[in-house]
């Protein structure tokens, strides 16, 4: 029988070296997250590949921390992390770690490196480090600290750990070739000094190592075998492999790059997000127009659908730009099949049925999914005055319009046909009720005689609503590409939220706790707010419309 063709090239590397026995058959990755903010839909492809490979071929994958920089970093930062990734479907089991685990064995590696002559303690100022960098086009020129004796390089980088120096005294450098193309292997920076505390270490350690030093080595203390990154860190794997290759390690393992995810309408960069957060556009970093993880998942998306998502969009070694509606519509598409149906009227107009029995009442008993009968079915009450849309009602009805309108008989879901007879306006002109008949004979909405009527409502009775809030989210930009052509914070949509107090919704709903997620009829898919819904007080977040009304605005606005 023939061997399947991988999916993707991630996994014709892992195949080939387990069909070579290297890694002694060993899979394991690593997600090694910096705790200086919250994860963004980018971070959930790393997150389903890392983890999704080491589960399809039998191996472990590890949640490592890259803490290495304390001033931006926070345990609140720690907690979301783990709370995302476990949302997401994935667990690291007893393998979580920190790059500050390894802080004294990665001091002792760059002494080793200092007794190799391959790094030394350089006194320039940042500027002159930049400086004498050179540019893409000149190469850089030596540090006059490049030729410093091993003794005194041990001596410096000692008393650097003691707490000496001031910050920005002194870095400690690796020896490789200023003259170098990759700009990363001009002697990059191994070691700085940071008078800070950290929030695992405390205020043991003031030199920090760099990124670039401590990843590949915590990758090599842990034994990865696959470290798996973003395309950005095709020009640091010289450096990455550089450091293995002087040092006596553990493990050889080896970094593969992958595109990164790039959405259209959003923007992925830890900075542009802490910005949206630290100037108040948004609310937090879990406001669900943020495309973090976190945001997301307080919208109301499933984490099948972004990982499902994350599946479709595939991996490969060229960066490119995914259309928003393609998670939209994975998300569609779960919570079509999985989300029970409810109605709710966000912008209500009372229906008055006339020959309706006063005080009367019935039940109607709906189904929570038209296409799944193991869903069930709930109870809906019904009286004499009820709610429908607004914007299902109108005096003058324009060409093709099914809804309701004066003469005109629609179908209430699930209850009755009726036939509008009048209206009532209000001192200013504006329709505080309309007036309708009901056909006795058509109930659960069908006519004995079989008469057709093509337009259909959902609607809540008001004897038996209840209040709610409800938020309508729509992307955060309107430009395709924020920040491309001018000040991303200036391309803000700002329709990009609308909240509505007067709502009124089935009496079901009020057993809604916060993550349940819904088909509000004829109005899209929303879910109970994770932190605001409570019993006394419902509030509910559109997640996505019930079709792409986005791409067809904007072909409509570009037409």
């Amino acid at each position: 029988m023939d061997t399947p063709t991988p999916s993707n090239f991630l996994r014709a590397i892992i195949e080939e070296d387990l069909r070579n026995g290297k890694n002694e058959g060993r899979v394991c990755t690593r997600f090694p997250p910096e705790p200086n903010g919250f994860l963004h839909i980018g971070h959930a492809k790393s997150i389903c590949i890392n983890f999704g490979l080491a589960r399809d071929y039998g191996g472990r994958c590890h949640l490592r921390f890259d803490d290495t920089n304390p001033g931006k970093e926070d345990p609140v930062y720690v907690t979301s992390i783990k709370e995302d990734v476990r949302w997401l479907g994935f667990d690291w089991g007893e393998h979580l770690y920190h790059a500050s685990d390894y802080f004294e064995q990665l001091y002792q590696f760059a002494v080793d490196l200092i007794r190799q002559g391959k790094a030394y303690v350089c006194s320039l100022s940042a500027e002159e480090v930049r400086r004498y960098r050179g540019s893409l086009t000149e190469p850089g020129t030596n540090s006059p600290c490049r030729d410093r004796s091993v003794e005194e390089n041990l001596d410096l980088f000692s008393r650097m750990r003691a707490g000496e120096f001031p910050e920005g005294a002194h870095i400690l450098r690796a020896k490789i070739d200023m003259a170098s193309p990759n700009m990363n292997m001009r002697d990059p920076a191994l070691y700085r000094i940071l008078h800070q505390e950290h929030q695992n270490t405390g205020k043991v350690w003031c030199i920090y190592p760099m990124y670039d030093f401590a990843h590949g080595l915590s990758d090599a203390l842990e034994r990865i075998t696959h470290s798996i990154c973003t395309l950005e860190f095709a020009d640091h794997k010289p450096l990455y492999d550089w450091i293995l290759d002087q040092l006596n390690v553990p493990a050889r393992p080896r970094q593969y790059e992958f595109n990164r995810l790039n959405i259209n309408y959003t923007v992925t960069s830890k900075r542009k997000l802490k910005l949206l957060v630290d100037e108040n556009i948004v609310a937090s970093w879990n406001d669900p127009r943020m495309p973090t993880i976190s945001g997301l998942r307080r919208r109301g998306f499933p984490p099948a659908a972004l990982r499902d998502f994350c599946e479709r969009v595939g991996v490969s070694r060229s960066d490119s730009c995914v259309d928003m509606s393609l998670l939209e519509n994975c998300v569609r598409e779960n919570l079509d099949a999985t989300a029970p149906r409810a109605m709710a009227v966000l912008r209500p107009l009372r229906l008055i049925i006339q020959n309706y029995p006063e005080g009367g009442e019935e039940f109607f008993d709906l189904p929570n999914h038209p296409k799944d009968p193991d869903m069930g079915s709930r109870k809906v009450g019904f009286s004499r005055e009820i709610f429908i849309e607004a914007d299902d009602f109108t005096e003058t009805p324009p060409p093709k319009y099914f809804r309701l309108s004066p003469g005109r008989e629609v179908r209430l879901r699930g209850a009755y046909l009726v036939t509008c007879t009048d209206v009532i306006k209000g001192p200013d002109g504006k329709i505080e009720a309309v007036l309708c008949t009901y056909d006795r004979a058509t109930r659960g909405g069908d006519a004995p005689d079989g008469r057709k009527v093509k337009g259909t409502l959902h609607w809540v009775s008001a004897a038996h609503a209840v209040p709610a809030e409800v938020r309508l989210y729509e992307r955060l930009f309107n430009a395709e590409f924020p920040g491309r052509d001018g000040d991303f914070l200036s391309q803000i949509n700002p329709e990009s939220l609308e909240t509505l107090t007067g709502c009124q919704v089935e009496a079901s709903l009020a057993q809604a706790a916060p993550e349940d997620r819904f088909q509000f009829e004829r109005l899209g898919y929303f879910c109970a707010d994770r932190f605001d819904h409570a019993a006394h007080r419902l509030v509910f977040n559109r997640t996505v419309t019930l079709r792409d009304s986005w791409s067809r605005a904007v072909q409509e606005k570009s037409a």
